[in-house]
Order: structure tokens, then sequence, then C-alpha cells
């Protein structure tokens, strides 16, 4: 999977303490090279972000994504569930 950054998750990213930042970065290699993604309890979003997916960091974090084709997407923001607002 080819994985694309808006700047403003880079910029969220960039903000986050460095053991959560590790985590990121660990739970996107497993979403770009894992063939068992269930880990990351990929879901489609509903209403206003109903083109959008999420997968979870850990508890508490999410990112969103959105597919640019089958094997691109590009990952829009990271957050807790007020992500989604």
């Amino acid at each position: 999977m080819q994985v694309s950054f808006k700047p403003s998750f880079i910029k969220q990213i960039n903000k986050l303490e460095q053991s959560l930042f590790d985590e990121v970065l660990s739970k996107i290699d497993i979403f770009k090279n894992s063939t068992d993604q269930t880990v990351l309890k990929i879901h489609k979003l509903h209403g206003p972000m109903k083109d959008k997916w999420s997968f979870s960091v850990n508890y508490k974090i999410r990112i969103v994504f959105e597919y640019e084709s089958k094997k691109e997407i590009v990952l829009l923001a990271i957050g807790d569930h007020d992500v989604y607002n």
C-alpha cells in the first residue's frame, strides 16, 4: 500500500509526544505492509465523512484517511474522537 500525507496530518503528528509518535509510525507501517490488519480496526465513516475511513492507533487515537485508488491512500488527520468533527 502506498501512503501519502496531507500537510495538516504532518503538522498534527509532529505535535505528538515521542512515545505516541513511535506508536503511530508502527501502526502506519502495519497498515502499509501487513496482510492482517485486524488489529487496526479499519472502518468506513458515516455522515459528513462518509467518503473517509479510519483506523485505530490505540484506544484513544484514530487516523482518518481516504483511498486514492485500491493501492494508494492519503492520511488526513490524527487525534481522538474529536478528529471526526
